[in-house]
């Protein structure tokens, strides 16, 4: 889920879906450039009932990890309107929602986009048997038994449709930027970890085309790849989820990256992890696997979000099940043994610190739920963020509130209608709060 953007320091193919508008493949200068040395700054973010992009105070710190003070790294920590340690307690028993009445719904305010395009096939032809012997949950597909990794989202087509409009927010949030770190054009070797349905290493692998042309990256230009065939692009991910057409300099894997790495030490140039809330049994370890990887010099960049959903005029009360999202999907992180806070934790921050990057920056942003924004930029965040919560709720949450707490599939339909009935009220000023970190190996 993602939306305003505040600064601060401190394998084997499947179908891509164009998102449906260009993104711009600039990144500000003061961003940290790979293969360069740049100075540590960082910023803090005020929560606000209206958030903007962009804005920020900036704050120097040190660019040595080591000596990072502890009142930057808590401050970046504290900036996304934190819940308390209560988000985690006061779940509601899932017999709860059948003795709520469903209230009517006060209007259609369902104004998103409907042109959002629907490519989602996935191809297999190419896979092996026993990698495409999927679980199936209530319904759900979801990746094979592989290794140690457990992921709690399903790979299906509809599944996948969400995850491609929460790409599409993704960008809008980034002012149009697929990455906020600075990738210079002579960047020879990329890794996305987690690249899910491709679409965000289709853009990158069309990233250096864009960053010669100095105009905005398109969504998937496989010319512009075949004209700058030099930057090797690989995207890791669990499940074989990527296109069948993709760029010559654009490759996809299959494995778990919760287990020991297989790259060469110092062999890539910048690596990109994005969204692996309650995936990672282990995020020092993960951290400590990237740093290896990279070429000294070379740039880490990591996208997570919050599972908890919050408001900064209290409009998303106790009991309510846009706050009840939160709580429930925490008290599965414990029993899981993958947080789902990994915002609040500040563990990007920590991991990236303990194994050794430096010149790390922060940027706390907030993705507003539904139409309640009164600035027209929120508003299309918000009606984006809706539209890919809303369209899978099932997907969400089937596997980690059946497999894990013991919901029955009627309890999570119940919940669901709930759900979707507050995001298309315009009285729940929701959000939930992203964080991107991007750290240099010295």
């Amino acid at each position: 889920m993602a939306t305003t953007s505040d600064e601060s320091s401190a394998s084997n193919p499947r179908q891509t879906t164009p998102a449906t508008a260009a993104r711009d493949a600039t990144t500000s200068s003061d961003s940290p450039r790979v293969g360069t040395t740049t100075t540590t700054t960082t910023a803090t973010a005020t929560a606000t009932a209206q958030p903007t992009i962009g804005e920020a105070t900036a704050i120097s710190t040190t660019s040595t990890p080591a000596l990072v003070s502890t009142e930057a790294t808590t401050e970046s920590a504290a900036t996304p309107a934190v819940a308390s340690e209560t988000a985690q307690t006061d779940v509601l028993p899932a017999s709860h929602w059948a003795q709520v009445p469903q209230a009517e719904d006060e209007e259609d305010f369902d104004d998103v986009d409907s042109a959002y395009g629907d490519d989602n096939a996935s191809s297999t032809a190419s896979l092996s048997a026993s990698i495409l012997e999927y679980r199936t949950v209530h319904g759900r597909t979801y990746h094979s038994e592989r290794g140690n990794a457990q992921s709690w989202n399903p790979n299906d087509a509809q599944h996948d449709e969400s995850m491609d409009i929460l790409h599409h927010v993704s960008t809008l949030m980034q002012d149009g930027k697929i990455t906020m770190a600075h990738i210079d054009d002579s960047v020879q070797k990329v890794l996305d970890v987690g690249c899910g349905t491709g679409m965000y290493m289709g853009n990158v692998s069309n990233l250096r085309n864009a960053l010669i042309y100095g105009g905005k990256a398109p969504i998937i230009c496989s010319d512009f790849a075949d004209q700058y065939p030099h930057t090797e692009v690989i995207g890791v991910d669990i499940s074989p989820s990527q296109p069948q057409w993709i760029p010559p300099n654009l490759k996809f894997e299959i494995d778990d990256i919760t287990l020991p790495w297989t790259y060469e030490p110092n062999s890539f140039d910048y690596i990109h992890m994005r969204w692996l809330i309650g995936a990672i049994p282990n995020w020092y370890t993960l951290f400590r696997e990237v740093f290896q990887t990279l070429r000294p010099g070379g740039i880490f960049e990591s996208k997570e979000s919050s599972a908890v959903i919050q408001s900064d005029d209290g409009t998303v009360p106790y009991g309510s099940a846009l706050d009840q999202w939160g709580r429930v999907f925490s008290e599965a992180g414990k029993k899981f043994g993958r947080t789902f806070r990994p915002v609040e934790e500040d563990i990007q921050v920590k991991a990236m610190q303990a194994a050794g990057f430096v010149d790390i920056k922060v940027y706390n942003m907030k993705t507003t739920l539904g139409s309640w924004a009164a600035d027209p930029k929120q508003k299309e965040i918000g009606q984006y963020a809706r539209l890919a919560l809303e369209q899978d709720v099932e997907g969400f949450i089937m596997y980690m509130w059946t497999t894990v707490l013991g919901w029955t599939r009627e309890e999570i339909t119940v919940y669901a209608a709930h759900l979707r009935r507050e995001l298309r009220s315009p009285n729940f000023h929701a959000y939930y709060p992203q964080r991107v970190v991007v750290g240099r190996k010295p």
